[in-house]
């Protein structure tokens, strides 16, 4: 999943996220900020089916969501801390900046960033950094995947990475392992 975040800040209704989806174009990513509650999940399967009909590249919450056995039948990517059946019971005053700035733990997330998640998770980037955040993690996992497969031919990793070197270079200069790494471009910390 790979989009413009397009934030919604949760205050017990709904109605935020429907006016945030009014709003998204096409391929944004829903960035819900649920103060991170435990107590209550705050999406379920009808706003997950209106963001993806919508044409949203997914959804990320900073709390909980619920209807988990729906949401896999609707097939959009979503983000939580994890599932809750009991959906919210309080109705707090809307702040007025709820569809401008969401809160994702000690991330202030706005329109001017960009989101990517997959199997290991989510990541808020600035989206004027988007095309050399994506050079560079295009190069280390091609690196890691040219590592991999000099694996699977019987070349170890530390082969590779010349770790008897670094050890020694590491005991004569000082240098970290990054250093090293950067040196006889391996990509396994970066």
């Amino acid at each position: 999943m790979v989009g413009r975040a397009r934030p919604a800040r949760h205050s017990g209704s709904v109605d935020v996220f429907l006016e945030a989806i009014e709003s998204a174009e096409v391929g944004d990513i829903l960035v819900i900020d649920n103060a991170g509650r435990d107590d209550e999940a705050c999406v379920g399967d009808l706003v997950t089916f209106e963001t993806q009909r919508a044409g949203l590249a997914g959804i990320v919450i900073w709390g909980l969501h619920r209807d988990s056995a729906e949401l896999r039948d609707i097939r959009l990517p979503v983000f939580s801390q994890g599932t809750l059946p009991a959906g919210p019971q309080r109705l707090a005053p809307r702040p007025p900046d709820a569809l401008s700035v969401a809160q994702f733990g000690s991330h202030v997330i706005t329109r001017e960033d960009f989101v990517i998640g997959d199997d290991d998770g989510v990541l808020f980037l600035p989206l004027d950094r988007a095309t050399a955040i994506a050079e560079v993690a295009a190069a280390i996992r091609d690196t890691e995947r040219h590592e991999a497969a000099q694996m699977s031919r019987g070349i170890s990793l530390r082969d590779q990475v010349r770790f008897t070197d670094y050890l020694e270079t590491r005991e004569r200069d000082g240098i970290t392992f990054r250093q090293h790494l950067r040196s006889i471009g391996g990509a396994i910390e970066e």
